[in-house]
């Protein structure tokens, strides 16, 4: 079990248990897990595939959206597979470097796709407040520096886990009572000082989510106040409604994050460990699965596009920021 340097306490490899207190039910807890990675993989390189193709879509808003959905289908990507091989296989050992390597994108792909909707919000602040300068600002070269500068962000910050997480004495065992590596779970079954891991963690967790939540706040305020002070009701009603499906798009990645971050440093034991489990698998798997549909049904140019390559309609698509 152990590696060849014996001081280290470094294991080959960990076990993942899955939802522990609920083996026996591993088989039914995986029928609504798999069914939504299989809507979550079809409905984001759909949409890719759709603001890729057509011409109507190339524009700011739709790159971001393409951007989310490459994030959440990677995201999903790094878990479910290995969680699925745990419920139908038992195929429960990852080995050590593979824990870490998945232990990184999870964490730097959730730092991208919080960072990605903070840029979605910045767009929808200046198609809102500075229409007339919409596409002079958000020029193809700042979308591009701006998606680099959100993917290096998540590198830099998340990097460290790995180092940290690698340098502890594994001297308890190597079993990590998860679905998946994740950071504190990973660190936990450390018999060293992890301290500093939780201290790093919650620094890139404030560092990541309030900034990224106070510039979403900021662009919302702003954008209140601008439609509030159209005179049109019918202009309040358009400006506003472009905003709804990235709202919904927020409320569904933030509710489960906060929940999962509160209840892993401050929950205790006043909530269940396979409840904490759940809702973490949930926090992978629930946005990317629901965003291709909060997208398709509210965005209207999205609804056409479907149609237009469904039935092979001509298509007129409406130009709205």
């Amino acid at each position: 079990m152990w590696g060849a340097n014996s001081s280290s306490l470094t294991p080959q490899f960990f076990i993942l248990n899955g939802v522990p207190g609920l083996e026996a039910a591993h088989i039914w807890i995986s029928l609504p897990f798999c069914f939504m990675y299989i809507i979550a993989v079809l409905g984001n390189c759909g949409l890719i595939y759709l603001i890729s193709h057509e011409e109507a879509l190339h524009r700011p808003m739709y790159y971001f959206l393409a951007l989310l959905s490459f994030t959440d289908v990677t995201l999903c990507t790094t878990t479910v597979p290995n969680m699925l091989c745990i419920f139908w296989f038992n195929l429960k050992e990852i080995d050590f470097n593979a824990c870490l390597a998945q232990m990184f994108f999870v964490h730097m792909l959730t730092g991208m796709e919080s960072g990605v909707l903070m840029l979605m919000a910045l767009d929808r602040y200046v198609a809102i407040c500075y229409p007339l300068r919409y596409s002079t600002i958000l020029t193809n070269p700042v979308i591009a520096k701006a998606g680099l500068a959100t993917f290096l962000r998540g590198v830099m910050l998340v990097m460290p886990f790995t180092f940290l997480t690698k340098r502890l004495p594994y001297c308890r065992g190597n079993f990590i009572p998860h679905t998946y590596c994740d950071h504190m779970s990973v660190a936990k079954v450390s018999c060293g000082n992890f301290k500093i891991n939780a201290i790093y963690g919650l620094m890139v967790a404030l560092l990541i989510g309030m900034f990224d939540i106070c510039c979403i706040s900021l662009s919302y305020t702003m954008i209140l106040r601008a439609v509030v002070s159209l005179s049109s009701a019918d202009a309040r009603h358009k400006a506003f409604s472009t905003c709804t499906s990235h709202i919904c798009a927020i409320v569904i990645t933030y509710v489960p994050a906060f929940f999962t971050f509160f209840t892993h440093r401050f929950g205790g034991h006043s909530i269940p460990h396979h409840i904490h489990i759940i809702v973490a698998n949930l926090y992978l798997l629930l946005p990317p699965t629901m965003n291709p549909i909060v997208y398709g049904v509210k965005t209207k140019q999205i609804r056409e596009g479907v149609i237009k390559f469904l039935l092979g309609d001509k298509v007129v698509f409406t130009q709205d920021n």
